[in-house]
């Protein structure tokens, strides 16, 4: 069993960055009356005190949503990710973080399914407790191999978010891998894969990128946020969403959202980011 515990950096910028694009694809999801399915692959506990021990020993959040908190009039495009961490915490201070599931809860109808995968013996048991709910199904295995087998879901239409802690260098194949499969039972699925960005050494990303374009979807595109110049050892120095099958105008909603985050969040003056398409579609194709 890995040790990873997402409460070590929950709020911090790669939390806001894919809470943000997770976000924004379910209002596209929710424009349309018919439901939709989710299905998380590593839904990690649900959600987070900030005040306890493990997120107080790095503070990551102070760098991340604390920020964007204090000045929420001015992200009228973040309304409804603002609005899924504000309804954890319903007095105005920030003391609760929303990790994926719980941004999904938020957006829930009900004609909308959700299924959440969580292969942490600890992280389970609180993951059950926090969103035990008519809609949700919560299941207690590895979400690479769930995934496949959860697939096609009911309804037909929906997102599948990818945000393994890559804490074994095997994870970015398994990916790839993973999603390759998924292609072939539900090709019409919104998927988005979370990624590190990390020192050159050790980076992947690059390998995760070329793969994913590979994988049989026709529409790859890719978004990256940098907060601080490339770290020298081991550390993050920013992470990257690459959305498969993107919903209708999501690369214009992010072209608008990037600079914007990586001013808001930058550490540094090598802050930046990056929106690209890794693979598209020739019109009338």
């Amino acid at each position: 069993m890995l040790s990873y515990r997402h409460a070590f950096h929950a709020g911090n910028h790669a939390d806001v960055l894919k809470h943000a694009v997770q976000c924004l694809i379910l209002e596209a999801l929710c424009a349309k009356d018919k439901g939709f399915s989710y299905i998380d692959t590593h839904a990690g506990a649900g959600g987070y005190a900030l005040d306890h021990e493990w997120t107080q020993k790095r503070a990551e959040y102070r760098d991340g949503i604390a920020k964007l908190w204090q000045q929420q009039d001015q992200w009228p495009e973040l309304r409804t990710y603002l609005d899924a961490v504000q309804a954890l915490n319903e007095n105005g201070e920030l003391a609760c973080y929303p990790g994926s599931p719980q941004v999904a809860r938020h957006f829930k109808r009900p004609q909308d399914r959700l299924a959440l995968m969580e292969l942490h013996n600890n992280e389970i048991d609180i993951l059950r407790a926090q969103l035990k709910q008519e809609g949700i199904a919560i299941h207690h295995r590895d979400g690479f191999e769930g995934l496949v087998g959860l697939l096609p879901p009911t309804p037909k239409r929906g997102l599948v978010l990818i945000d393994p802690p890559y804490e074994l260098k095997e994870d970015y194949q398994r990916v790839a891998t993973t999603l390759a499969k998924a292609h072939q039972r539900w090709p019409i699925g919104i998927y988005a894969v979370w990624y590190p960005l990390l020192a050159k050494q050790v980076d992947r990303s690059t390998g995760l990128k070329q793969a994913l374009a590979r994988c049989g979807f026709e529409q790859v595109l890719c978004a990256e946020l940098m907060v601080e110049q490339q770290a020298d050892d081991f550390g993050m120095y920013g992470s990257g969403m690459i959305v498969l099958n993107p919903p209708w105008q999501l690369d214009n909603k992010l072209a608008g959202l990037l600079p914007r985050l990586g001013q808001a969040l930058a550490l540094d003056s090598q802050a930046g980011w990056r929106l690209e398409w890794l693979k598209q579609a020739e019109a009338g194709s």
